[in-house]
């Protein structure tokens, strides 16, 4: 590789670490420089490795030199407007502003999960627009999968979330209402009361055929439904259908049970006064239509529920919503079903609903993930009706968008070293709370002897084998006789290939680093002051993390 296309790789690699804080991405270098130069497409491999190299080579630098370095090769780096991709979602057909209504409908198993953002977010997004009216509708009608808790935690996760709720709706309240529903279907002749055995009654809608009771009188079926009430049934012997179609060609859709009875297991918050429970299809097309919904936007996954639940719409004619269906999208490397979490909570491999390893909203705000950056993601994600794995990159892209520019910056050392500094009686570091913001202040050190700091054990080891470092914002050092010889603070030692390291004094904070893995680093912390408690702040060379705690030590949760 010529030296004067290394040069050009240098240009733009310091070009892109100095828009995107400090670090250069090799793949968008590599783009720059074959734009440049498109003869080089034949050795695109030799570009990427030397792009590689040069973007490490980059990283090493102080984040102040590299804009230097950067603003001297292109003056008006800086003065340049970074157009940013603006995405918004589509207008919503027929919705007229202040007449929206929209909702989202968790079941309160347990707290809301990155999964549950999504349709939070995007019905949110068209309530603000429209200046609209959002619900949020606790389905609480599977009483053997209700978290007491989640009642208080889904409206504390939304309101981190940013959704503004104007009505909260609890279907276990609304038992009265399903029930006189019920009534009027069975007297328009469209549901039954069946009390076929439960297989039995499924191989005939899966054959098309209709049940015995499908015929049965108005009459018989209101008497049927007053022994349901009065517990003259027990679990599976009685059950409400809904009809549809028993020809319809997806089995799916044709007979539906919209009221079953639960007596085994107490409701938390209405406890044995109901055994009646309605279905997830019959209570969401009752509530959808009495609540006034506009609009609803859910995952694909629904697109049989809705086609049971306009046929109750039909039967009555209720105006139906407009419906959306977006692509599922599937989370990797997230633990997010609420029984495996609440087992791992039980048996303390987990410490709790916000347990860092998760991926609750609790976690997320624990690990010191933006909401504003969730908010961001999905809306460039959309209403794509297309399947999609979720992007954790672009995620933390957002993430960092916004902590990034406020994010106050010290110095961590894990596995600490101790290293002995010689050759002067005094050294002062002053380095940047932030370096885009110089009116922030410094993070002043001043070490007198006998004068030790601390070093990570990988970069006490490079420092060893290589004789040479520079302690990022204090000074240069050679090794020699176990010790760092003071060599003074020239920056210019880093064009020479002198690697940089950073480092903590000896007076600092102890402190520890819960990482998303469940493994902690620990080691030594500059000293935090107490307003950065519940802040993001960015350890240099190793990340952002969120701080805990400060007493009696550092507790930090790595961000990203």
């Amino acid at each position: 590789m010529s030296a004067d296309l290394r040069e050009v790789i240098r240009k733009y690699a310091l070009q892109n670490a100095a828009l995107y804080g400090g670090k250069a991405n090799p793949k968008a270098v590599m783009g720059k420089v074959l734009a440049e130069l498109p003869a080089l497409r034949s050795r695109a491999k030799e570009v990427a490795a030397t792009a590689d190299e040069v973007c490490r080579e980059i990283a090493s630098l102080p984040v102040d030199e590299v804009r230097s370095l950067a603003e001297a090769s292109d003056p008006d780096l800086f003065k340049k407007t970074k157009t940013e991709r603006k995405h918004e979602l589509p207008e919503l057909p027929g919705a007229v502003e202040g007449k929206v209504v929209m909702r989202v409908a968790p079941g309160p198993s347990g707290p809301l999960h990155l999964g549950h953002t999504r349709v939070s977010i995007l019905n949110d997004e068209y309530v603000r627009r429209y200046k609209g009216k959002y619900i949020d509708r606790i389905e609480d009608t599977n009483p053997d999968k209700i978290d007491p808790d989640a009642y208080k935690m889904i409206p504390e996760d939304l309101k981190w979330l940013g959704v503004e709720v104007h009505e909260t709706v609890i279907q276990s309240e609304r038992f009265e209402l399903y029930y006189d529903v019920a009534r009027q279907l069975i007297d328009r002749g469209k549901a039954y009361i069946c009390t076929c055995e439960a297989e039995a009654w499924r191989e005939m809608k899966e054959k098309g055929q209709a049940c015995p009771h499908r015929e049965q009188s108005p009459e018989e079926g209101q008497e049927l439904l007053d022994r349901m009430l009065s517990h003259s049934f027990g679990e599976e012997e009685a059950v409400l259908v809904v009809k549809t179609d028993l020809a319809h060609p997806n089995p799916a859709i044709r007979d539906f049970i919209g009221l079953r009875i639960v007596d085994s297991v107490l409701h938390p918050r209405t406890g044995d006064r109901y055994t009646v429970y309605p279905m997830m299809n019959f209570s969401v097309a009752v509530d959808d239509h009495f609540l006034g919904l506009t609009h609803v936007i859910r995952g694909k996954d629904h697109l049989n529920n809705t086609l049971r639940q306009e046929y109750i719409f039909d039967y009555f004619g209720w105006k139906k919503p407009w419906y959306h269906h977006y692509g599922l999208v599937q989370i990797p490397d997230a633990i997010l079903k609420t029984s495996t979490v609440r087992q791992g909570i039980l048996r303390g491999e987990y410490a709790g609903w916000d347990d860092v390893r998760l991926g609750t909203v609790r976690a997320m705000a624990k690990r010191g993930i933006q909401a504003e950056a969730i908010r961001r993601y999905w809306i460039d994600v959309g209403m794509k009706e297309v399947d999609i794995e979720f992007a954790w990159d672009n995620l933390f892209a957002f993430n960092k968008q916004i902590i990034d520019p406020v994010a106050s910056r010290y110095f961590f050392v894990w596995d600490p070293q101790v290293l002995e500094i010689t050759g002067t009686d005094r050294i002062e570091a002053h380095s940047p709370i932030h370096p885009d913001h110089p009116e922030r202040g410094t993070r002043d050190h001043v070490l007198l002897p006998p004068i030790r700091v601390y070093l990570t054990a990988e970069d006490l080891a490079g420092f060893k084998e290589r004789g040479t470092v520079r302690l990022k914002d204090l000074c240069n050092l050679r090794w020699e006789d176990g010790r760092g010889v003071y060599t003074g603070n020239d920056h210019n030692v880093l064009r020479e290939g002198v690697k940089i390291a950073h480092w903590a004094p000896c007076d600092g904070m102890k402190g520890e680093v819960h990482m998303p893995d469940g493994t902690v680093r620990s080691g030594i912390m500059e000293r935090i002051p107490c307003e950065e408690t519940d802040k993001v702040v960015q350890f240099e060379r190793f990340g952002f993390s969120r701080i805990e705690s400060l007493s009696p030590r550092v507790v930090a949760y790595f961000t990203q």
